[in-house]
């Protein structure tokens, strides 16, 4: 697991998203004007949760977001997301 020194405060995630698809299953390369944005990625960090509603997500968890869910952050030369556990639409 990678050690980022970023902690979400309360009921926020910090989520790496997966990379984009580079290829069609049928092989064709995609280029980078026409990806996607990514809708799954692995929890990193997670807040304490809010006072009578604890997290049920923990680090290293697979999880799929919505499409425009959470904050774009960039972190030592990484992409992250951080957002919160209800934008989260299910663990994987």
């Amino acid at each position: 697991m990678m050690e980022v020194k970023i902690k979400p405060l309360s009921d926020r995630v910090l989520v790496k998203p997966d990379p984009a698809e580079t290829k069609t299953s049928s092989g064709i390369i995609i280029p980078d004007t026409a990806k996607e944005k990514p809708q799954k990625g692995t929890v990193i960090a997670v807040g304490k949760g809010k006072k009578n509603d604890p997290m049920i997500l923990k680090e290293g968890d697979r999880v799929l977001y919505g499409k425009y869910s959470g904050t774009e952050l960039k972190w030592e030369d990484e992409e992250y997301l951080i957002m919160r556990e209800s934008d989260v639409i299910a663990i994987i």
